[in-house]
């Protein structure tokens, strides 16, 4: 090789090591434009992770919840006083909106009036709990929904979940679901403005007869009218089934990217609900995007896909198999001759 082939050759290798560069500088230097807010309780280590990705994008308005120590919980000042701590370090233009809770509200009331308050000051945003860990693609994915959906009232929220396990549902950059998704999501004040934390509007005989009406699986509506029964008299503190509850009878649907760009790392023992490391949808690899973003062709949900995962977490197929045991098999037989009115499931 001649002195100037092999100069050539440098020089090819040094100005593709420039355009890696540039495009790595393109791609992490993403600054987001819709503000956002973080919630927070006792895990600072998990919260500074999720900050330190906000910290990458910049956002110019940042709201930031804390809910207050429990009764009885010695550890809870020292970690919550840790996890506020975390919020010091704003370290870019950045208008910065702190509520922080003296005592403690529970995971029900405290995230439902962290987004409430969100909205009263933003007509749309950007909202992360303190275990959902976003890539920077999930921001820029938000930014281009949120103004594309803005006076869309068939959307209910834009979700960076998706929990299909590389499945894909048509060639847009996204579909839509019936399960609004909340592991890392933005969403507007038109939508919020209809919130019930305390489900007034669930009367059991009519939403049961519904919700057979929207999931054809009999085990899936009984399993949705479970939860709602047990959210509604309290037995669970939560506060999102109630966001999924008024998507459901508002016939709003969920943006839903065709790749994963938020991991949920909070599966561990002390979570409030996502307890154990090894549920499946624990701490899922996430992924990238192309932009510009492809819509899709047709309004309509793919019931499939939310079939695959509320099958897993309602553990549908098990209760499919006990259905169809022999012995189950029989024993309606036998009823529906001896006692017609009182043939189960």
């Amino acid at each position: 090789m001649s002195c100037l082939a092999a100069l050539a050759k440098v020089l090819e290798g040094i100005y593709t090591w420039h355009i890696v560069i540039y495009l790595h500088k393109m791609i992490s230097s993403y600054q987001v434009k819709s503000p956002v807010l973080l919630i927070s309780f006792n895990r600072p280590d998990i919260a500074l992770k999720v900050f330190n990705r906000v910290r990458e994008v910049k956002p110019r308005r940042l709201y930031i919840a804390v809910d207050g120590p429990r009764h009885n919980h010695q550890t809870d000042t020292d970690l919550i006083e840790k996890t506020k701590q975390i919020y010091d370090q704003v370290d870019w233009d950045c208008k910065v909106f702190k509520r922080f809770r003296a005592s403690n509200l529970g995971c029900k009331y405290a995230v439902s009036d962290a987004i409430s308050w969100f909205f009263q000051n933003e007509e749309e945003g950007i909202i992360l709990e303190d275990d959902t860990v976003p890539v920077s693609d999930f921001f820029r994915f938000c930014d281009e929904l949120l103004p594309y959906y803005r006076n869309d009232s068939r959307i209910g929220n834009i979700t960076g979940t998706n929990l299909q396990f590389g499945r894909k549902w048509g060639t847009a950059t996204y579909y839509f679901s019936q399960y609004s998704h909340i592991w890392g999501w933005a969403g507007w004040r038109r939508v919020w403005e209809k919130y019930d934390v305390e489900l007034s509007r669930f009367d059991e005989s009519e939403v049961h007869w519904r919700l057979k009406e929207i999931f054809p699986d009999p085990f899936l509506a009984e399993a949705w009218m479970d939860t709602f029964r047990k959210q509604k008299s309290g037995q669970i503190d939560s506060w999102d089934y109630q966001f999924n509850f008024m998507c459901l009878f508002e016939n709003m649907l969920c943006a839903t990217p065709n790749s994963n760009l938020v991991s949920n790392i909070g599966f561990r023992q002390d979570a409030t609900h996502t307890k154990g490391e090894h549920i499946f949808h624990a701490s899922l690899p996430t992924e990238s995007i192309d932009f510009p973003i492809v819509h899709p062709r047709y309004f309509l949900p793919e019931k499939e896909a939310d079939y695959f995962f509320l099958q897993k977490d309602f553990f549908i197929e098990g209760n499919w198999k006990r259905y169809n045991k022999k012995t189950k098999r029989l024993k309606r037989w036998l009823r529906s001759i001896f006692l017609p009115e009182k043939t189960e499931k």
